[in-house]
């Protein structure tokens, strides 16, 4: 059947932990294509911290999703969020034609999925164009013998998404490739540097194909079990007082050297000492970056942000320590 022209499509983007999601989304929102976008916007934790990393100067409608991920806690959400953001359209409150919904790296997208077939007040308004997967090239063999939602996330991409590959060896690229192909022989995979792929490539892709996911999953719109790894978690830690570069720069490579493989997921906005400029922070396992970004806006009371996911981090260890890199 030819898809009906007034409905929505809706992308949604997938990925484990740290693979390049945010990244991949400010490169869309960046974009001259014209479309008007609005973002949904799920993480995992108690508060998230993506809604400020992605570019705020455009007409995006972005909306946020805490306190659960959006394929099992928050789910009735996505539906409330989506039918309030079709209702505001038709009533020309706000202008878009087309959303995408960034996950938290936990989720398992079939739930989600599903979302746009078994509800009808979705399915009459919403189109599913595809489903978009971010693969991190350096840690995504680790990600993928570990989690289960890692893997789910591959089998049900039409588009993956390898990102990092300049970080990792020709070899080791072809080898996570032939890996990836096994789990999901449908899905093209594209290599993207910083998020910078051809627009074309991810949206009015019409990728989401029903009848090969019934293949792979043959109870997928009865199917409504999801579990987490009870042993991951999130804490956040929040200040409005400076941090102190070096001592904080220290800190963290402390924590990294012995946390480092649990911590899965990490990231902020960050109030420094000497400088006009929020510092955003990321990283993933052993590798952390920083670099500055823009400037307070007069008015604007400096805070800093951090958000941590992983397996059993001592939290109060990681709060305390912070407090001491203070000034």
């Amino acid at each position: 059947m030819a898809a009906v022209p007034d409905l929505i499509p809706v992308t949604i983007l997938t990925g484990f932990l740290g693979a390049g999601k945010t990244t991949l989304l400010n490169r869309i929102l960046h974009e001259q294509h014209g479309h008007k976008i609005a973002v949904i916007e799920n993480e995992f934790g108690e508060e998230g911290i993506d809604n400020e990393l992605l570019v705020q100067e455009r007409e995006e409608r972005i909306v946020e999703m805490n306190n659960g991920c959006i394929c099992c806690t928050v789910r009735g959400d996505l539906v409330r969020i989506l039918g309030d953001l079709a209702e505001r359209r038709r009533s020309r409150q706000i202008q878009f034609e087309r959303v995408i919904i960034e996950t938290t790296g936990l989720a398992d997208p079939s739930p989600v999925a599903q979302t746009f077939f078994i509800d009808d007040s979705i399915a009459e308004r919403f189109l599913l164009d595809g489903v978009l997967t971010v693969v991190d090239a350096v840690h995504g063999s680790q990600q993928l013998d570990a989690n289960r939602e890692a893997v789910e996330q591959v089998a049900f991409a039409d588009r993956i998404l390898l990102s990092k590959t300049d970080l990792t060896t020709p070899e080791q690229t072809a080898i996570l490739r032939t890996r990836l192909a096994a789990i999901n022989p449908r899905a093209p995979i594209r290599e993207v540097h910083f998020g910078e792929t051809p627009i074309a490539d991810l949206l009015d892709i019409r990728g989401f194909n029903l009848n090969a996911v019934l293949e792979f999953s043959p109870d997928f719109l009865d199917d409504d079990d999801h579990l987490h790894d009870d042993a991951v978690g999130s804490f956040v830690f929040r200040s409005d007082r400076a941090f102190d570069v070096q001592r904080l720069e220290e800190f963290l490579g402390g924590l990294v050297q012995v946390y480092g493989q649990d911590m899965l997921r990490y990231k902020g906005v960050l109030f420094v000492k000497s400088s006009d400029r929020r510092l955003v922070f990321q990283g993933v396992h052993q590798m952390m970056g920083a670099d500055y970004g823009k400037r307070w806006q007069p008015g604007e009371k400096p805070a800093s942000k951090m958000v941590f996911i992983g397996r059993n981090l001592p939290r109060e260890t990681f709060l305390q320590g912070l407090e001491h890199c203070l000034v």
